[in-house]
This record gives C-alpha cells, structure tokens and sequence, in this order.
C-alpha cells in the first residue's frame, strides 16, 4: 500500500496540489494527526500490526481529502435535471396580454385555469384543438368511462382516439376564452395540449425573442 501511495504522489502529483493551500494544510495536520496516533496506540502490541493501520488512515483519509477538495468537479459530473423542463414563468405585460417564457427547447407551457382547475399545458399551434390527458381530464371531473372515443387521430405510434368535449372556460392570466372544443386523449398522451380552438380565438400569438406573447 506504501508503494501504490508513493506512486500515486508522483504520477498525479496535481491531486495532491491542494493540500499545499490554507484548507489543504489544515487537512493534512488533521491526516498526520491520524496516522501518529494509530502508531502510537498499536506500536508497542505490534510494530508491523501498526505501521499496516497507520498507512490505512492516510488512504483513508487522502481519499475523503482528495474528494472534498474537489467536490465542485464531481458535482458538476452528476447528470442535473433536464433543464428543458423548467419554464420561466409567465408575465401579465397588460390586460389582455400575456408573456409565456420558454423551456430552452422551443417549447412553451401556460399554467391555465379550465373550469376553475389548474392545468398545465403545452403550446402546440400544430394542434387543431385544446387536448388534456385523461389524468388532466378527471381532475376536471370527466368520468373517462362515460366518454366516447369516436376522434381518430395518426400519431407516430399509430392510431390513437380521443372524445370531444366542451370546455365551458379556459384562463390563461387575464386571457379568457369561453366555450372551447376540446378532446380527451384515451391514451398515449403525456402532457395536454393548448391547441388552436384556444390559440385562434385570440387577436394574435407573437413569438419574441424566447417568448410567446398571446393577446386577447
């Protein structure tokens, strides 16, 4: 263990650079301090007994040096949350506009009242109509069972039905529109949709910069 440590030291001596700064320096008293004392309470039982204990310590200790030294780089090397799914929020500029910050994917999400019910939705101007996913769909008190999925729609994945409904109000701030067609998604949808039976009834959707202005 002697030779790999020494080893170590020379062959990636900028591991160990760390321990020559202030914090470095208080570390390493606290490691010499270790492998001292392991020395002098096994010395005298056994003399081999305690030099192998005492070089345990300073790997021991070099390691949790060494890791809290660089701690910024290994928590850099931790996979973060996708930052795609965090939005900034959206901005009230006026009365009847309302400023929706992007994802950082060129999506763009508008926490809506449906009836009352909060709902998250994903902007898609491609959508002919607001969708909500069955999930969405029963928080807004549907009964999934009662619906009838006669809507057909091509997907990626194949065939996927929904069931039209009507909306009696969706608000997005101080952006309300009444009455609007919708569907529920039977299955395969993740995240409801704010489509154009909610997008074309207002005056304009605005892309600027990295975000969407919606006015009324």
């Amino acid at each position: 263990m002697t030779a790999a440590l020494f080893a170590l030291v020379q062959t990636q001596p900028q591991l160990f650079a760390p321990l020559l700064g202030q914090t470095g320096l208080f570390a390493a008293a606290g490691l010499f301090g270790c492998v001292a004392l392991s020395i002098l309470l096994g010395w005298r039982a056994n003399a081999g007994l305690a030099l192998r204990q005492a070089m345990s310590w300073v790997a021991i200790a070099l390691t949790l040096v060494i890791a809290y030294t660089y701690r910024q780089d290994l928590m850099g090397a931790v996979p973060l949350p996708d930052t795609q799914q965090f939005t900034t929020p959206a901005v009230q500029t006026q009365h009847g506009v309302v400023s929706l910050g992007g994802s950082g994917n060129g999506h763009f999400y508008a926490d809506a009242k449906v009836d009352g019910t909060h709902v998250r939705f994903l902007v898609d101007t491609g959508a002919s109509h607001v969708a909500l996913t069955p999930f969405d769909a029963q928080r807004l008190g549907f009964d999934l069972d009662e619906l009838n999925y006669r809507l057909q729609y091509q997907t990626a994945n194949g065939v996927a039905y929904a069931a039209p409904i009507t909306l009696d109000e969706i608000s997005v701030g101080s952006i309300t529109v009444h009455r609007v067609r919708a569907s529920v998604s039977q299955a395969g949808l993740s995240q409801s949709l704010l489509g154009m039976s909610f997008l074309g009834k207002l005056n304009a959707v605005e892309l600027s910069g990295d975000r969407l202005i919606l006015r009324e």
